[in-house]
């Protein structure tokens, strides 16, 4: 076989796969595909996020406490092994209400998640008062909002860039505009037809996004996806006055402006709508008036890949107990927990009793 691991899909998730299988020493590949493949990797807001995060389905919830929990080590590793700063911060995170339906559902969303968690999660909701002393800009139309110090922030290209120059350090073989033909199981080995090449493994991990669907069928394995797309905006460089991210509203480590937060269901269509980002920028400005007066630098789409209930699948094979298939839209707050306890269970070192919630067996429970 050419390959312990083959590894399809080269974006934030795959790539953080195989970057904590590099670091046990496994001989992997990971095939990606081209500039014109859709990636959630262009779209994300950079968010470490715990904040919301599972409040209706407890195990999401814990589970992305845990992945905020492991990321100080991981950055910190990370930023040495590659040589890049990802721009890391865990400042904590707001999340601004502009009445009190929206106070009255996230205080009851926060509390939900305070006792998924039993309690390790941490909130405070801030009434407009206390908001003002942290962020003197804030407008009087946001009435308060919940601070979580367990929420950060990372520049998202830097850190594709410093999983991919891990993956080099690690001799990860990195096969990029290879879009994958059909992938076969035949004497314990998975082989994996591109246009031009074919390539052997003992095992092989599906983290190709919205081609999930397409390659488990390959493998008898339902990998149900749903697409929402995203549009964001990016201001010039300011000086800093927001020093910690929020939902729609984050100041990066350069000193641009990213607004986002938007979700519509547009097919396949990873462009921009000017409907879209009007509203988007009003809500900002509605917030930070001064906004208004800020230039655009530019604006684009991207689509996220969810699943139908929002929340990740780890999934192995029932047929071929060599595959698997990571599916999440998380990409961002999930790395941590990909590079680290999602490898070594790939891996076959780590049975983390949280992974059976994740798994596709809950979307075939059947109704009596």
């Amino acid at each position: 076989m050419d390959y312990d691991f083959i590894v399809i899909g080269g974006g934030l998730v795959g790539s953080s796969i195989a970057y904590g299988l590099s670091q046990q020493k496994y001989k992997i590949a990971v095939v990606d595909g081209g500039d014109r493949s859709f990636r959630a990797s262009r779209g994300n807001f950079g968010l470490i996020w715990v904040q919301g995060k599972g409040w209706n389905y407890a195990p999401y919830a814990q589970w992305c406490l845990k992945a905020a929990n492991l990321w100080p080590e991981f950055n910190k590793q990370l930023s040495d092994e590659s040589g890049i700063d990802t721009s890391y911060q865990r400042t904590g995170g707001m999340h601004f209400c502009i009445n009190e339906d929206e106070w009255t559902t996230r205080q009851k969303m926060l509390k939900n998640v305070e006792q998924h968690t039993n309690g390790d999660f941490k909130y405070q909701m801030l009434e407009h008062a206390e908001l003002k002393k942290r962020i003197p800009q804030i407008s009087k139309a946001v009435i308060g909002g919940s601070y979580s110090e367990q929420d950060g922030h990372v520049n998202p290209l830097n850190l594709l860039q410093a999983l991919h120059q891990g993956m080099m350090n690690g001799h990860v073989s990195y096969l990029p505009n290879q879009k994958v033909k059909n992938i076969v199981s035949k004497n314990g080995a998975f082989y994996v037809e591109s246009a031009n090449k074919t390539i052997s493994a003992e095992k092989i991990v599906l983290c190709a996004g919205l081609e999930n669907q397409r390659l488990g069928e390959m493998l008898e394995m339902n990998i149900p996806v749903v697409v929402d797309r995203g549009q964001v905006m990016i201001t010039e460089r300011l000086k800093p006055f927001l020093n910690l991210p929020t939902l729609l509203v984050r100041q990066t480590a350069e000193g641009t402006i990213q607004i986002g937060d938007s979700h519509e269901d547009a097919g396949l269509d990873d462009g921009t709508s000017p409907e879209v980002l009007k509203k988007i920028a009003q809500r900002a400005v509605l917030m930070f008036p001064f906004l208004s007066q800020v230039r655009l630098v530019r604006a684009w789409g991207a689509l996220r890949i969810m699943t139908p209930d929002h929340n990740p699948i780890y999934q192995q094979s029932e047929k071929y107990a060599g595959a698997y298939a990571v599916t999440c839209h998380s990409g961002v707050t999930l790395t941590a927990v990909h590079a680290g306890p999602i490898s070594r269970w790939i891996a076959g070192k780590l049975d983390d009793p949280l992974l059976k919630h994740f798994s596709t067996e809950r979307f075939n429970v059947q109704d009596n």
